[in-house]
């Protein structure tokens, strides 16, 4: 097994973050949910023919280190994360591209998590270099507050890209339908925090701070691990506005 280690050099935050103490969960079920005996990633879509990888097995890939920041889209960044994983251009050369089509042209991965959740990614972005299938965090195996047995680090994205609980990797030739989410919270196709792309249909300005008057009710819910939809509505009649979250 071969590990190697890349740090970020300290740079300023992108626009409208805020540094943030430590690394809160934020958004998300009421509880994680359950994580099988023997965790494994699914790998479907535009394949020759659909695979199930064993995290265990992912784990002997080459692994990487990396120091990085983790930016939500309300404006907060946790900064100077540990973490720990395969890189997913690893992934996707050694087990995923082997299975394509000479012809196939891949355009998004999506990224399916035990929640029921889906990131979908462009795969320009997905493709990049410090982007990770992680399963640990400072040192430690990943908690399954933060995303285990297995989770998407996309540094360069807003969090809400950053899927946790992995279990299935999809494969795309095609953009495949965003979620319809109300507007003022739809998601951007790219979500890149350097150039704000916070929504998929307002401008940034706009849109930041609706989202920072969510954060404080929303850690506050979350610390309760209390996400559901009465006290969402809560939240709803504090910030005036309406939101389905998902980032940390």
């Amino acid at each position: 097994m071969r590990l190697t280690s890349t740090t970020h050099m300290s740079r300023p935050l992108p626009p409208g973050q805020r540094k943030a103490d430590g690394f809160p969960r934020f958004g998300g079920p009421s509880k994680p949910p359950a994580v099988p005996a023997s965790p494994a990633l699914k790998i479907t879509g535009a394949v020759r023919e659909p695979v199930t990888v064993a995290v265990a097995e992912l784990a002997t890939l080459p692994r990487t280190e990396q120091t990085s920041d983790f930016h939500c889209v309300a404006g907060w960044s946790a900064t100077g994360l540990r973490w720990e994983g395969v890189g997913f251009t690893t992934v996707y050369r050694s087990i995923i591209e082997p299975r394509l089509s000479p012809t196939t042209a891949v355009t998004h991965v999506v990224f399916r998590g035990l929640d029921g959740y889906r990131a979908i990614v462009h795969i320009d972005d997905a493709l990049q270099d410090d982007v990770l299938l992680a399963d640990r965090l400072d040192h430690e195996p990943l908690s399954l507050a933060h995303g285990a047995p297995l989770r998407l680090v996309s540094p360069q994205q807003y969090g809400y890209l950053n899927a946790k609980h992995l279990c299935a990797i999809e494969i795309h030739t095609s953009a495949p339908p965003m979620p319809l989410d109300f507007v003022l919270f739809r998601q951007h196709p790219r979500a890149r925090v350097w150039q704000e792309e916070r929504n998929g249909v307002l401008p940034a300005a706009v849109v930041r701070p609706i989202y920072r008057s969510l954060i404080r009710p929303f850690l506050w819910l979350s610390a309760r691990g209390n996400w559901n939809p009465a006290q969402l509505s809560r939240c709803v009649m504090i910030a005036g506005c309406g939101y389905r979250a998902r980032s940390a």
